[in-house]
């Protein structure tokens, strides 16, 4: 592919952008694509997609601005402009950022956001399966576009319609879908990025390393993505949905413990997630939710359960049949009545005061953790912990065919998540999640202590908190090496480069 070169004639305080060899620009609207500080819809910008409300305060850093990019050139001027006055790079899809990385600095460093709100087209070629995503689309525009053309296809990644599709594919993308097809990542047929030298780079161009760095090893530490190329799955027409929730009385611990013990080896068109989670009703306590779906129909799903997990006593007016779109709505907790295009209003992006950890179980847990987990609720007010089942497909999938390596052996993801309302109430809640995180030292994955890049945990220290084994981080770091030496594309996790010697 010919590369192509951008001449810039770019100061931070007005972006004029030149037309070279052919790449085109709009400089006469470029002004209305840059938010500054001293602009009344800075602060609106700003605000738009973050969702967790601790960085929205004054002490948070701010951008020097806010660039939202609606062609491909405005992406490669942006780099370059960036390189040119050292200033630091944030690239926003979705604004799911558990720590914000990406749209703050934790050092205080001199930074600009390229927002790719306004550059989230996406192209649904329903004859040979594909979707092209622009990389500032969201996983709801991607499943509203499919569903709005047909009814027997999907797309394998998260549950939350907001999030971006940038962080979510690059560093995995675990659905409802994993069991059956894998992680997002694995579904990617092509990517069109925006390198360090400016240059447009597809699958072709850009050489094996980088595309296979970009599909799960987080492609922020490398690139700006400008679109993915998804291979979209069949799905049937019916699904059955249901939902069972298991008090202590009930059994719950014991209910988990078998849980866990059959979800990795159930049918991959089965997939229940475990949620505990403080009792809503104004009392100290827990209680359990089982929330599955099963790719089929309503018969075969108890027949199912029936014989692999009669422990949960699932009953068939527990069980609701419906379209595959309508259980994406019910896991996103939107009404399944709902008209599908629900799922690209941003504006029902859920705000709040939170903190996250995450683990991997690679054995299974012992009672006593299960009841720190469950006794752990006695000390907050809104909390959760899920557990997401592996196996299936993912256990199929060679351990390095996309750097991710919670493969084969990795029974379930663990996500610790607490909000709050109160400000003075961060410093207990911080320590409640830190020290739950610690008694459960003993018995989740070890050298290295795992977890999944995007629920990311700066606790976890600079440059870690990936989802890497300490052989893939060396791979990755030497592709770093290979097309970022200077770690232009930084960000406080991101992946150092390793030059050879």
């Amino acid at each position: 592919m010919e590369s192509k070169s951008i001449v810039h004639t770019t100061s931070l305080g007005r972006m004029h952008i030149q037309v070279v060899n052919g790449i085109k620009t709009s400089p006469n609207n470029i002004s209305e694509l840059l938010y500054f500080p001293n602009t009344t819809s800075y602060t609106t910008a700003l605000l738009s997609s973050i969702t967790n409300i601790r960085f929205t305060t004054p002490q948070t850093p701010k951008p020097l601005l806010i660039f939202t990019p609606t062609q491909e050139s405005h992406v490669q001027a942006s780099v370059l402009c960036c390189k040119n006055y050292s200033v630091s790079l944030r690239v926003r899809s979705g604004g799911h950022d558990f720590e914000g990385l990406s749209y703050r600095t934790v050092d205080n460093q001199s930074f600009m956001i390229l927002d790719l709100t306004d550059y989230r087209k996406v192209t649904v070629d329903v004859e040979h399966r594909t979707a092209l995503v622009q990389g500032g689309a969201t996983l709801g525009d991607v499943y509203y576009q499919i569903a709005n053309q047909t009814t027997t296809l999907g797309f394998p990644a998260g549950t939350c319609p907001t999030v971006g599709v940038g962080g979510q594919i690059s560093s995995g993308g675990v659905g409802t879908l994993v069991r059956k097809y894998g992680l997002a990542a694995d579904n990617v047929l092509d990517v069109r990025l925006v390198d360090v030298h400016g240059r447009i780079l597809d699958k072709d161009s850009m050489g094996e390393d980088l595309f296979w760095a970009v599909r799960g090893g987080g492609a922020a530490s490398f690139c700006v993505v400008l679109s993915w190329k998804l291979r979209l799955v069949p799905v049937l027409e019916t699904v059955t949905l249901f939902n069972v929730v298991k008090s202590l009385q009930d059994g719950a611990i014991d209910i988990i413990d078998k849980w866990q013990r059959v979800a990795y080896n159930l049918p991959e068109d089965l997939f229940i997630e475990t949620v505990m989670q403080t009792l809503m009703n104004g009392t100290k306590g827990a209680e359990a939710s089982f929330n599955g779906l099963y790719l089929g129909k309503s018969n075969a799903a108890l027949q199912v359960m029936n014989n692999r997990f009669p422990e949960l006593g699932v009953k068939a007016s527990d069980l609701n049949e419906m379209s595959y779109i309508q259980s994406v709505m019910s896991y996103a907790q939107y009404p399944t009545d709902s008209p599908i295009e629900i799922l690209t209003d941003r504006s029902l992006q859920q705000k709040a005061n939170f903190k996250a950890k995450s683990d991997y179980a690679v054995n299974l847990l012992p009672r006593a953790a299960l009841k720190i987990l469950w006794d752990s609720f006695l000390q907050v007010d809104l909390a959760a912990i899920y557990f997401e089942p592996y196996g299936g497909k993912m256990a199929e999938i060679p351990e390095f065919q996309t750097p991710f390596p919670h493969r084969k052996g990795s029974l379930f993801n663990i996500l610790y998540l607490l909000a709050w309302a109160d400000e003075s109430e961060a410093e207990k809640n911080f320590n409640w999640v830190r020290n739950l995180y610690n008694q459960m030292t003993p018995y989740v994955s070890k050298n290295p202590r795992r977890a999944y890049a995007n629920y990311r945990d700066l606790d976890l220290g600079m440059n870690e908190g990936r989802n890497t084994s300490y052989s893939m981080a060396e791979v990755l770091a030497l592709v770093k090496g290979q097309v970022d030496p200077d770690n232009f594309f930084y960000n406080e996790q991101s992946i150092p480069p390793l030059l050879h010697a």
